[in-house]
């Protein structure tokens, strides 16, 4: 764009030069020539003004206002996006804190601590992130995270001032969370195998295909393994696969946290 403008500008001081040129000529035939100077004056000053018009309608002139124009209308978008972005935002975090705050309503019967997502790796983005809360809070390792929209993970390392949540969306093979599925004739339990993060879905493998299974069907932490208390929600049933051998059934679940998005936090310290 710099070097558009001085394109741009350059053209602008020829017109200008000439326009000088055109009053200087016609002062100067006015005073020596005073008898002539009018006739002088005219075809000088149309010669003059031609050579401007010629310029104004040069195809580069114009070239060089219309790029001009455009690379203006360019960073008004640009900036209007980046604004546009910041509100999206800043909403985001509006919307979870008050989440988080009618979340602390219901959990009576836990010692709780919020806390503020601080740093997301974007090589880790669902594998970890970091809170600002720490020892100093009364935080620990394995406490459970959460969020209005259900369990998101665990306390993985603890500092004094902040603490790194593994999340359940994490692929790693120690990761394990115990579900409940509950159907139509009971409950029964499985295993968090993965996560689809183009779909938003969670993953459970290695369910009895003798079950069934419903789209819909609730799944919550199991409370086996005493990693997790029982009952933590998770998500819904949204599709249902088979093994090639027919012996065992894949599960997606629907989540409602938005896992790209986490700006606050619930920290679960233990019952009261």
């Amino acid at each position: 764009m710099k070097e558009n403008l001085k394109q741009f500008y350059t053209y602008l001081e020829k017109m200008e030069r000439l326009q000088n040129a055109s009053s200087i000529i016609n002062f100067d035939l006015m005073t020596v020539c005073p008898k002539n100077g009018y006739e002088y004056e005219s075809e000088t000053q149309n010669m003059l003004s031609t050579m401007i018009y010629d310029i104004s309608k040069d195809d580069k002139y114009i070239e060089l206002l219309c790029e001009l124009n455009k690379e203006k209308d360019k960073d008004a978008s640009k900036s209007y996006l980046i604004q546009k972005n910041i509100n999206v935002h800043l909403e985001e975090e509006i919307e979870q804190l008050r989440d988080t705050l009618a979340l602390n309503q219901t959990l009576t019967g836990y010692e709780i601590v919020n806390a503020t997502v601080v740093n997301r790796n974007k090589s880790y983005w669902y594998q970890t992130l970091t809170i600002d809360k720490g020892k100093a809070d009364g935080l620990g390792e394995n406490m459970v995270v959460i969020t209005k929209n259900g369990l998101i993970g665990k306390l993985e390392k603890v500092t004094n001032k902040s603490a790194t949540v593994k999340l359940i969306t994490a692929n790693d093979v120690n990761n394990k969370v115990s579900v409940a599925i509950t159907t139509s004739n009971g409950e029964t339990n499985a295993i968090l195998s993965g996560y689809d993060k183009k779909k938003n879905e969670i993953l459970v493998s290695g369910v009895d295909s003798n079950i069934d299974i419903k789209k819909d069907d609730s799944v919550t932490t199991s409370g086996l393994g005493g990693m997790f208390p029982r009952g933590i929600y998770i998500g819904k049933v949204e599709s249902i696969s088979t093994d090639k051998y027919g012996l065992s059934k894949t599960l997606a679940i629907k989540t409602n946290q938005n896992f790209n998005s986490i700006h606050y936090v619930t920290v679960l310290k233990g019952e009261k």
